[in-house]
């Protein structure tokens, strides 16, 4: 099988999927690539800040994702010792904390309108292995497998959208710098007891950040930092007495949690760490979200920048020179922004013990 397209997007989450559907719009033909089989499966971000709610309705696109469900988290709450000690309220002006959306709603929502675009083509199941390259040594295409079948895809412009461990960036040959943050995170997710209000609830166990989010339908993730490289030793140690001090934080989950985290399988490790690319591409190659900047969970900000990026890329390429795209100029508007975000969430998580010095 050979394609030739304008742009090979490699990536269907959220940042290659908004860009698929943003040039589609534009008559730029786009082929859009996805690893997985299904949308939603892989693990990613679910929450919104007022970046990325305004980058969807910018784009007429937010009301489509709210009528699949989404979820205003409505206050954040600081606890200790079981109880509640300080609530911080959203600015009226805003509504909101945060609003959880399901990754397979956004996904759908911006998946369904590329695909109504007779110039956009999704294929699932579909892994780059090789970046091909012209006689000038410029990147025009890519070579793929899907089933076990081998296709080559020619473009005049490859987008990596396909996150933190990006194949784009890697057979590009981008330098990435990677800054550990001396943490882990344990992901679980629980049905949320009857009574339980759309929040963001913190506490700290020992000197590391508890967190829960409640999300759409009913359920609560639950974000725990522990020591960076150490989940091989705590797995080898008693269950129960590290789960007590969950419930002793939230003594309202003791049922919910009995029942649903009842060993160490019953949670996701995520490796923690942040990234940064002096270039943003190079050579008809164009990096956005996490392949070029990764972000931490603090604060949120991942899905967001990668639909910012997607926006801005989206604005830059013109199908009718396309082969002129230059993505310094992306670069040079997202750059310092990004810079800035990754700073706040260092000083985040370093001064995150500070919200509770007043219980000490």
């Amino acid at each position: 099988m050979n394609v030739k397209v304008d742009v090979c997007i490699v990536g269907a989450g959220p940042g290659g999927a908004l860009l698929a559907y943003l040039l589609a719009k534009k008559n730029v033909s786009v082929m859009l690539l996805e690893r997985t089989q299904d949308i939603g499966k892989a693990f990613r971000g679910e929450h919104l800040n007022e970046e990325g709610e305004a980058v969807l309705k910018k784009h007429g696109l937010f009301d489509a994702i709210e009528q699949l469900g989404l979820l205003r988290m409505e206050q954040l709450e600081y606890w200790h010792a079981g109880k509640l000690f300080k609530t911080i309220l959203p600015d009226p002006k805003v509504g909101h904390l945060g609003i959880h959306v399901p990754q397979a709603h956004l996904l759908t929502v911006l998946i369904q309108a590329a695909e109504e675009y007779p110039n956009l083509t999704c294929l699932m199941n579909t892994r780059v292995v090789e970046l091909l390259k012209d006689e000038s040594g410029y990147f025009c295409g890519v070579k793929a497998v899907q089933d076990g079948q081998e296709m080559v895809i020619e473009s005049q412009l490859i987008i990596g959208a396909d996150g933190r461990y990006s194949t784009v960036r890697k057979k590009a040959e981008i330098d990435v710098t990677i800054r550990k943050h001396g943490y882990d995170l344990l992901w679980a997710r629980i049905p949320a007891p009857h009574d339980w209000e759309p929040s963001i609830k913190m506490a700290l166990i020992g000197d590391k950040q508890l967190s829960l989010f409640t999300q759409a339908k009913g359920f609560i993730q639950i974000g725990w930092n522990i020591e960076e490289g150490s989940y091989p030793t705590l797995r080898k140690e008693p269950f129960t007495p590290f789960i007590e001090q969950l419930v002793e934080a939230f003594p309202q989950l003791k049922e919910t949690v009995h029942q649903h985290i009842q060993s160490w399988q019953d949670f996701v490790l995520l490796d923690v760490y942040s990234s940064t690319s002096e270039s943003w591409g190079k050579d008809g190659v164009a990096l956005l979200g996490d392949a070029v900047h990764t972000m931490t969970p603090t604060g949120a900000f991942g899905l967001n920048s990668a639909l910012t990026d997607a926006d801005c890329l989206a604005a830059l390429i013109d199908k009718d020179y396309i082969s002129q795209f230059s993505f310094i100029d992306c670069a040079s508007r997202r750059k310092k922004e990004v810079e800035k975000i990754q700073a706040i969430q260092i000083e985040k998580e370093q001064s995150f013990a500070s919200q509770f010095v007043v219980m000490a």
